[in-house]
């Protein structure tokens, strides 16, 4: 059973890295790169408020003294021994007392201090040293000679509070000794807030943060922007990636783009096409998407486009019947065209256009009443076999797979299927309900192209500045017409 495998999904096909829970250096790297905002915010937001919040606090300076315990009578070396045990027994329960009420009750009526008992006992702090009869004592107060008065006084307090609760022997006399062996000297400097280390522990806590916050972001994330993700989804290569630009988007021509990378990018993925079987190179090619707005019309054109300019007779035909857009970007017309073809109103050569040499551009006439149907006819099917005779490459603007049944209909009749992907935009399980709509009806799928692609992202490194070549930012022509939404 395919739902019992980790790679595999309950409809057989294959999960992706993310979907079985897998996160690799690369993942992070582009999560963080995608989101470098995230922990740049958490830094400046955290360590912002440490450096507020310490220079808020009042500052405390810390007094220092030392006690030492032991017992007064000795009389021999198994005495000394037992008195040291016995101290060391104490040190701890003294520790305790220190920081005390009743310790630092008495500690303010001796120094008439305006503090609660509960104020003072929280700034005092006394640590028994482990495996010795030292105890170690420290007071912080916003005044350096009121800790230092405290800390001293603390010495005298304790030393009166142990006589009183250690007195076993007949004479009244205390069996334990607490002695003063540091004597507290005025703080020079406070001791806390320490605005440095708590803004450099504010930076990296809001750093981590960010970072966090970036890849589960990106975990959260269900579209496509990985290469080997693509492929997984699809069970097929990419053939291109097209970069994001922002005059493409007004004039859907490269041509019309001066020196942009872009133009590059529709070169390379003809080069591609080209080579993708030199045994049995598709001729008819098909291109849809998963969903409307991911570019493939765009891309469609394009590729004509460079593939006229190599010199190969290309002809597109617009059956994307439903949202035509291949005429109005090429600024064509758009009346008559397919639909009259295969309803045997029309001839082929009375509705093909000429949009520059080898280029020509077949519309897709009027909107039938059945748009699927028309297209998985055999009418459609044989006006495929005729381009296919009269042209070098056949480009289908198809509509996209999981709104309108239409391009599945015809699939068949293609010699392979190119599916454009919106990078950020499309959703892997879209992808993938597209591509699996292809193999149920036998279609081969010769690959994906990312459309959209950010120029700073990882998927465009490798391009250009790498090995010395610049590109322009995207110009438009004075003479390019502007359309709508790109499909």
């Amino acid at each position: 059973m395919f739902d019992e495998e980790p790679g595999w999904d309950e409809s057989g096909a294959p999960r992706s890295s993310k979907e079985r829970g897998i996160v690799d250096l690369k993942d992070i790297l582009g999560a963080l790169k995608r989101a470098w905002w995230l922990p740049l915010v958490g830094l400046m937001t955290a360590g912002g408020a440490a450096f507020l919040v310490s220079q808020l606090q009042t500052p405390l300076y810390t007094a220092h003294t030392q006690l030492f315990v032991s017992t007064r009578e000795a009389a021999s070396t198994a005495d000394v021994l037992t008195g040291s045990q016995f101290s060391q027994a104490r040190v701890t329960s003294y520790a305790r007392l220190i920081a005390g009420d009743e310790v630092a009750r008495r500690v303010i009526d001796r120094l008439d201090l305006a503090y609660s008992p509960e104020l003072l006992a929280s700034r005092i702090t006394a640590t028994a040293l482990t495996d010795t009869v030292l105890i170690e004592v420290d007071v912080a107060d916003p005044s350096p000679e009121r800790a230092a008065a405290i800390a001293e006084e603390i010495g005298v307090t304790f030393t009166d509070f142990v006589q009183e609760l250690e007195t076993a022997n007949d004479d009244g006399s205390s069996l334990v000794d607490v002695t003063v062996t540091k004597t507290p000297d005025v703080p020079a400097a406070p001791s806390s807030p320490n605005t440095f280390q708590n803004s450099v522990v504010g930076i990296l806590v809001g750093s981590l943060l960010g970072a966090a916050l970036a890849i589960l972001r990106a975990r959260l994330d269900r579209t496509v922007r990985s290469r080997d993700e693509t492929v997984e989804l699809v069970g097929a290569p990419i053939i291109g990636t097209v970069l994001r630009a922002d005059g493409l988007s007004g004039t859907h021509l490269f041509d019309k783009l001066n020196n942009h990378r872009t133009a590059e990018d529709f070169r390379q993925l003809r080069t591609n096409l080209q080579f993708l079987s030199v045994d049995q190179p598709p001729k008819v090619i098909m291109v849809s998407s998963a969903v409307p707005s991911e570019g493939k019309t765009t891309l469609v054109v394009n590729l004509a486009l460079a593939l006229a300019s190599a010199g190969q007779r290309v002809t597109v035909l617009e059956a994307d019947l439903r949202r035509p857009k291949v005429t109005r970007y090429l600024g064509l017309v758009g009346g008559a065209g397919l639909t009259n073809v295969l309803a045997g109103s029309a001839e082929l050569r009375d509705v093909t256009q000429s949009y520059r040499e080898n280029f020509e551009v077949i519309a897709a006439g009027p909107t039938p009443p059945n748009p699927g149907e028309l297209l998985a006819s055999k009418q459609m099917m044989g006006l495929i076999e005729k381009l296919r005779a009269d042209n070098e490459f056949v480009l289908v603007d198809a509509p996209p797979l999981l709104p309108v049944a239409d391009a599945a209909g015809m699939a068949v009749f293609m010699d392979g299927v190119v599916l454009s992907v919106r990078y950020g935009s499309t959703r892997r399980e879209q992808l993938q309900q597209a591509a699996s709509t292809l193999q149920a009806v036998g279609a081969r799928i010769l690959g994906v192209v990312l459309n959209f692609v950010p120029p700073k992202t990882y998927l465009a490194d490798g391009y250009g500045s790498e090995y010395g070549y610049e590109y322009a930012a995207a110009q438009v022509s004075a003479s390019t017409p502007s359309s709508g939404p790109d499909t």
